[in-house]
């Protein structure tokens, strides 16, 4: 009986932690599986993927910068990927690839159950507007915040990721130079690729930090360092990084495909064990 194959695509893909969290998974339940990493560059992702199933792939994890891609090659995707417009979940079923989008229900089930924090209500501030803002913003909405506002560098982008959500009462889109005119909010998310790359940064107006404001970064290790530095310095209440995110949107794809949901306490400790080698590639 031959092994089932899984794997994450992104570009670049080396330092992936999903491997390892989806080993240590069926490691704990006993299931034979095989998960790789592989890297594809956007122009060569569906002939890469297509290979992959051809091999028996089963199903497939996508990161990074690939997730609007993946959207347009499923054949059926959830509702909460269509309203994020991209996929980081593919399951293969009779022939054709399937799309789901586990980022936001990670995030959400890290903040409000591993942190305890409380998201209702809160004024939303997310910065960004590719494959994880858009991931993330339909369960945040879900959550019950009480107002979402979308600024990206790309002014278009925020616009359509706001007219997307389909909630124009709660969900809008503002423009990067415009930050110091927004006010204060009681959560700040960061969704950009600020932290990837030789001389990226972060910086924003204190202006947007409360008493109240949770600060999380969807990505984590050194791509996460300048945001969290900068959040601190700023006073916020709490700082969260994207790790238990990782974790958690790992175990929501491992239930869809086995059909049971794996502990995730004890991989999430493994891996914060590891925080100064980490390097975001998720």
């Amino acid at each position: 009986m031959s092994i089932a194959r899984y794997a994450v695509f992104g570009h670049p893909i080396s330092h992936s932690l999903s491997p390892r969290i989806h080993a240590t998974f069926a490691r704990q339940l006993g299931i034979a599986l095989e998960y790789a990493a592989i890297d594809a560059a956007p122009v060569e992702f569906a002939a890469t993927l297509e290979r992959f199933a051809g091999e028996g792939g089963r199903g497939a994890n996508v990161t990074l910068p690939l997730k609007e891609a993946a959207f347009a090659l499923c054949a059926r995707t959830t509702d909460r990927a269509r309203r994020a417009g991209a996929v980081n979940t593919l399951t293969r079923n009779d022939g054709h690839w399937h799309g789901d989008n586990t980022d936001g229900a990670g995030l959400v089930r890290d903040l409000t159950g591993r942190q305890g924090l409380d998201l209702r209500a809160r004024r939303v501030l997310l910065l960004g507007a590719g494959g994880a803002a858009r991931g993330v913003a339909p369960a945040l909405l879900d959550a019950g915040i009480g107002e979402l506002v979308v600024v990206n560098r790309t002014p278009e982008r925020a616009d359509a990721l706001a007219d997307a959500l389909g909630e124009p009462a709660r969900a809008h889109s503002r423009y990067w130079q415009d930050l110091r005119e927004l006010g204060d909010f009681e959560l700040i998310v960061n969704a950009t690729s600020a932290g990837r790359g030789e001389g990226a940064g972060f910086s924003a107006p204190l202006s947007l930090v409360n008493s109240r404001t949770l600060a999380v970064d969807v990505n984590y290790g050194e791509a996460a360092i300048d945001f969290l530095a900068w959040a601190r310095a700023a006073g916020c209440h709490d700082v969260v990084d994207g790790l238990g995110m990782l974790v958690e949107q790992a175990a929501e794809a491992f239930e869809q495909w086995h059909g049971v949901r794996p502990q995730t306490d004890a991989v999430y400790a493994a891996l914060r064990e590891r925080d100064p080698v980490l390097v975001t590639a998720d």
